[in-house]
């Protein structure tokens, strides 16, 4: 499929990937709707930041996922539908998990309900490497055991299997991509990289952390997006799950000691018990195996950590109004 001049929507545009994605979107030349969370200040997020060019090629719509009837009058007319919206932050899961049953799972089924009675070509899914839980095996490929170790991967998992269910009983034309951690530009506080990056660049000698020992596959922005596009163009991606990811993995700890290495500047690094996850619920490795995204699409990283991690670096410097490196961020 090629998206040029294709009907798009993306739900979640207004967020971190899928602000990127949007931008690409338009880039490519697809016809682009992007639904915005309904607020009262009409506020875009990211959105609001584009250069003018590329804010006035979009049709900002706004809504709320959990609204089906909203997410008809929003999808009927699209061609292709990527599906972002979603609450993300695990902590904040542990606090409120009736929120993220009805935002991921209930939301991810009006979208697709909406998919299907308005005949919609392609659907991209979002789901996340946390469904996975703590590897049971490295690297993890496609067919690795789902486990709901917080409310968050419960919710996805749950939303993925819907995905599942609408394309196997109404051959709805779904692909599912499941990123490993994305960073980035825009990316919230609430995430590592972030974190580690704001409190050594505002000065702090000593950074808080959660739990340094895991692992994760980190996957910049900007290939994750490309990943998105990759997917949605691949007829044989219907039906199938794809990791999105490095197939590389570092700790924690080694990743804050490599920023600082970057930033060149020597803080202390702590574990803050305010920021750990409860025992059962810390996935403890993660490490992609993307042998099928590869294979089905050609899709393959372009960007190292080290460089990734630079233009991240630049971007933080040059935005730290949006970081309150004095709060835990939930």
């Amino acid at each position: 499929m090629n998206l040029k001049r294709k009907k798009v929507l993306v739900t979640g545009s207004e967020g971190f990937i899928g602000s990127h994605l949007t931008e690409k979107l338009v880039k490519l030349g697809a016809e682009v709707t992007a639904l915005v969370q309904y607020n009262s200040f009409n506020n875009w997020g990211w959105i609001d930041t584009f250069d003018k060019n590329i804010r006035d090629s979009i049709n900002v719509v706004t809504g709320d996922v959990r609204e089906y009837d909203g997410m008809k009058r929003i999808i009927n007319g699209q061609d292709v539908v990527f599906h972002l919206a979603a609450l993300i932050a695990i902590p904040y899961s542990y606090l409120s998990p009736m929120a993220y049953v009805k935002t991921n799972v209930e939301g991810t089924t009006n979208v697709l309900e909406a998919c299907r009675e308005y005949n919609v070509e392609k659907v991209v899914h979002t789901s996340t490497s946390e469904t996975y839980g703590t590897a049971l095996y490295v690297p993890i490929d496609e067919k690795h055991p789902m486990q709901g170790q917080s409310p968050y991967s419960a919710s996805k998992i749950g939303a993925d299997k819907i995905a599942e269910s609408f394309y196997r009983s109404f051959n709805l034309p779904v692909a599912t991509i499941r990123p490993f951690n994305t960073y980035g530009p825009r990316q919230s506080a609430r995430a590592v990289i972030p974190t580690i990056i704001s409190q050594i660049l505002s000065g702090k000698k000593q950074i808080k952390l959660g739990s340094l020992t895991p692992t994760r596959d980190f996957n910049y922005v900007k290939d994750t997006a490309d990943a998105f596009i990759k997917v949605a163009e691949c007829d044989k991606t219907v039906g199938q799950v794809l990791n999105a990811g490095s197939n590389n993995e570092i700790s924690i700890g080694d990743l804050a000691s490599k920023i600082c290495d970057i930033i060149d500047k020597k803080v202390d690094i702590i574990c803050d018990d305010e920021r750990l996850r409860p025992e059962k619920s810390e996935v403890n490795r993660l490490w992609a195996d993307n042998t099928k995204i590869k294979e089905l699409t050609g899709w393959n990283p372009k960007y190292t950590l080290d460089d990734g991690l630079k233009e991240t670096i630049d971007w933080i410097k040059c935005n730290m109004k949006y970081f309150k490196t004095d709060i835990y961020n939930v």
